[in-house]
């Protein structure tokens, strides 16, 4: 199923909720997505927006404002009046972003109201099919033999792929340069051209590819193997114990958008992500519901920034 068939089929699959007075009016609303159409962030907005259109009888439309690795799209959120006519759809990314990016200059807990945390996705190390090695093991023997024909591909600074990457580099000391890219499908072409051997990135892009044997996967960072994907290994079972990694997404609004409206889509991607026929699509592509309170998802935010805090101290990573 394409990003497009996805995303219509949770359109029309969402459920009709009552208006919330006062909010908005005639004005549309506008769902920044920070990265282009064609990945698991762009479909998560468009459900969000038809959601909210659905719910308030007004135009909410998306807006692929791309660059800067995620941030163009969210400095134009962060730059918004907090009327809640403005609404960044993104991803992890969001909450490293200044990590990572010496240009990120805000604070992801203190200057964004976080509204929701609606789908999370597993990570897969995938290599080219043009490559031999066939097994985690056989890519780091080849790596401690032949490093200079090995680089590794990362889809954005400040993904959860670039943080699975260094994490990766830090506990196999493969110290493979990492070639970064605008997105996951450069990087997948690349890759499946044989000019990046391999890749870690979610598992809703390159389960299709594993699929279709354009790339070959190598293990999926779970704890336990997927039932959409009973044949790839986990990392632990590939060689790597505990090396567990998942994206995940979620929707924000700028600092001092009222609770009302905050809590409002909360409610409705909470009423969202229970309906059967959405999850049944989401898990379809490895993408898995979440239905969290805002305090929850803030509480869940705030490990995720200390997990990448330590991981980057222990590199000594540099924003770039």
């Amino acid at each position: 199923m394409t990003t497009r068939r996805l995303a219509l089929g949770l359109m029309l699959a969402a459920p009709a909720v009552r208006a919330q007075p006062g909010w908005p009016t005639a004005r549309p609303l506008r769902v920044i997505c920070p990265w282009p159409p064609g990945a698991a962030n762009d479909a998560l907005a468009r459900l969000l927006a038809q959601r909210l259109t659905e719910k308030l009888g007004a135009q909410a439309v998306v807006e692929n404002r791309t660059g800067g690795a995620g941030l163009v799209g969210t400095n134009a959120v962060l730059q918004a009046p907090p009327d809640g006519y403005t609404l960044l759809a993104s991803a992890f990314n969001t909450a490293v972003m200044p990590l990572v990016l010496r240009g990120a200059q805000f604070d992801p807990e203190r200057d964004l109201e976080v509204m929701a945390r609606t789908a999370a996705a597993p990570l897969v190390m995938v290599i080219s099919a043009s490559r031999p090695e066939r097994t985690l093991s056989e890519v780091l023997a080849s790596i401690r033999a032949r490093p200079r024909e090995w680089t590794i591909a990362i889809s954005s600074l400040g993904a959860a792929s670039h943080l699975a990457t260094i994490e990766f580099n830090r506990r196999t000391g493969a110290g493979l340069d990492m070639v970064t890219y605008r997105g996951t499908q450069p990087a997948l072409t690349d890759l499946m051209a044989g000019n990046t051997p391999l890749l870690i990135d979610a598992s809703f892009a390159l389960l299709p590819a594993i699929a279709d044997g354009r790339v070959r996967g190598l293990g999926i960072a779970t704890a336990a193997r997927s039932a959409l994907a009973p044949d790839l290994p986990t990392m632990a079972e590939a060689g790597l114990p505990g090396y567990e990694f998942q994206s995940w997404y979620g929707v924000w609004a700028p600092r001092g958008t009222s609770p009302e409206i905050c809590e409002g889509v909360n409610r409705l991607m909470q009423e969202t992500m229970r309906d059967p026929a959405i999850a049944t699509r989401l898990r379809s592509q490895l993408l898995e519901p979440v239905m969290e309170s805002i305090p929850d998802t803030q509480a869940f935010i705030r490990s995720e920034i200390t997990r990448a805090t330590a991981l980057l101290r222990s590199v000594n990573y540099q924003p770039e």
